[in-house]
């Protein structure tokens, strides 16, 4: 017959891997349906963004040219401009790298003559048949590879004049399809190809990358086009198998790690039963502790709100019980935050230079009314040469005051509590000692876990949270410095705070 682990184990191995096999199966068919649909859906994304990119480059090359033009139909309407004023506007203009204006009666307007070679290009296209095909179709015209260009302007007095401009294929790519669309955000590379499929620019090296489409531009460039590349391995395809050999991967690991887990959860379990029940005793000891102050800080107001007290000097008196009790709830809230800020991770040590004595004795005057009440012999034993030593004073207070609440608590009949504090090798040590009842040598390493408590029979009747000690070693070691414990059962106990006289 199995043990209950065994049939704990197959169950949970039942539970986890029949659905993980189902999750898996279903994965497959989704992802095999994903790789159809994600590449129909890449190349609609890549054509819209295409068309957008393409409308950008046209925009901006339409702005730049009609910027020259307009400056240029300016000049003309002024009057026939002289050679050095267009001149300037070409100079001015990086995009035209040459400029001729021709009148309707086929003579040369601007330059003076015409440039080697220049005649057999730009003659026909700027005769009296291109100029009436110019007033019929539009007032421009782009031929010859997008780099020659045509625009119909006008004189003063409205006499047509037939500008023809050869764009400069330099200014264009690093002006116009550089700025336009280096600056795309996406990370597709995208070029730009001429009338045989050369590419004049592209975002990055071309390289092995496969064409996954291309649009044409409009009338600003319309020999041209724009081509979006997909580099090796990108495709949607691809890395949709990349995705599936990776939840093979995976599914195969997760049911090792399940195979493995099965085996360490019922340990886990047990661990976590403890430390819920650890909790819970924090919390009912945590509330213990907090219920006490409160009860006698709402006993002694209550008494003092209904005039109760006719003695002005007991009047005083409560006032002090009620306000170190709260100095005694502000600590126990602040050990629970500081353990809670040392968890996290989030505690941190404020470093200043510190009168010891003083600090001490401050310490010690908050529990003066418990220690009064409860028959307490103290005794404070300070070196009288300490110097100043670099510490955080709340923080050594607090493992101070600790350490003091933990001897009152567990006080014996010989109800007796010294303070010593002195220069040992180097270091300041304050220590705490008391006559209570004492640590057994095979607990003493344990005291300081967060949550302990002594298991025996003696001990258990004293209510207390169980971090009061790991608060005290953190602080301690945060110092720099060590924590140490000797004791014995039924003869009390010594803790010594060993801290580095020049802090961390």
């Amino acid at each position: 017959m199995l043990s209950p682990s065994a049939r704990f184990s197959a169950l949970a191995l039942l539970a986890i891997v029949a659905p993980a096999a189902i999750v898996a199966v279903l994965g497959y068919v989704s992802i095999r349906q994903w790789e159809v649909s994600s590449e129909l859906l890449y190349r609609e994304q890549a054509r819209d963004m295409a068309t957008m990119a393409a409308e950008k480059v046209e925009m901006t090359l339409r702005r730049a040219e009609d910027a020259f033009l307009d400056r240029l139909q300016v000049a003309l309407r002024s009057g026939t401009p002289s050679e050095r004023a267009v001149d300037a506007l070409i100079a001015d203009s990086p995009l035209i790298r040459r400029l001729y204006l021709v009148n309707p009666r086929g003579e040369l307007l601007y330059p003076r003559a015409w440039r080697e070679g220049d005649l057999a290009v730009f003659g026909p296209l700027v005769s009296g048949a291109a100029l009436r095909r110019l007033e019929r179709d539009g007032k421009r015209g782009v031929i010859s590879n997008n780099l020659v260009c045509l625009a119909l302007l006008t004189q003063r007095g409205g006499q047509p004049v037939v500008a023809a401009y050869l764009r400069d294929p330099d200014t264009m790519r690093r002006e116009i399809l550089e700025t336009t669309l280096g600056t795309l955000e996406s990370s597709t590379n995208i070029a730009v190809l001429d009338h045989e499929g050369r590419t004049v620019y592209s975002r990055a090296p071309i390289g092995d990358a496969r064409r996954v489409l291309s649009v044409g531009f409009r009338e600003a460039l319309p020999d041209w086009r724009l081509a979006v590349y997909q580099t090796s391995g990108a495709s949607p395809r691809q890395a949709v198998r990349r995705q599936v050999m990776f939840f093979t991967g995976a599914l195969g690991v997760l049911v090792a790690v399940i195979v493995a887990g099965i085996v360490m959860t019922w340990r886990l379990m047990r661990r976590e039963t403890e430390m819920a029940r650890l909790k819970s005793d924090f919390v009912a000891n945590v509330s213990h502790d907090l219920k006490t102050p409160l009860s006698v800080i709402r006993m002694f107001g209550e008494t003092l709100e209904m005039g109760r007290v006719a003695d002005e000097g007991r009047r005083q008196e409560y006032y002090r019980v009620i306000t170190r009790e709260g100095e005694r709830l502000s600590r126990l809230i602040d050990n629970v935050l500081d353990f809670s800020r040392i968890e996290g991770g989030r505690q941190t040590y404020d470093m200043t230079p510190t009168a010891v004595e003083p600090l001490i004795r401050a310490t010690l005057e908050a529990f003066g009314y418990p220690l009064a009440q409860q028959g307490f012999k103290v005794e404070v034993s300070v070196a009288a040469d300490l110097p100043e030593v670099t510490m955080d004073a709340d923080a050594v207070g607090q493992a101070l005051a600790n350490l003091i609440d933990n001897a009152i608590k567990y006080s014996g009949d010989d109800r007796a509590l010294t303070i010593d504090a002195r220069i040992a090798e180097g270091r300041l040590v304050i220590a705490v000692s008391d006559r209570g009842l004492g640590i057994a040598p095979e607990e003493q390493a344990k005291i300081f876990e967060k949550f302990y408590r002594v298991g025996r029979s003696d001990t258990q009747g004293r209510r207390g949270s169980g971090v009061g000690l790991a608060l005290v070693r953190h602080i301690v070691e945060a110092h720099g410095g060590t924590i140490a414990v000797e004791s014995a059962p039924g003869d009390g106990s010594r803790f010594s705070l060993r801290l580095p006289l020049g802090g961390t």
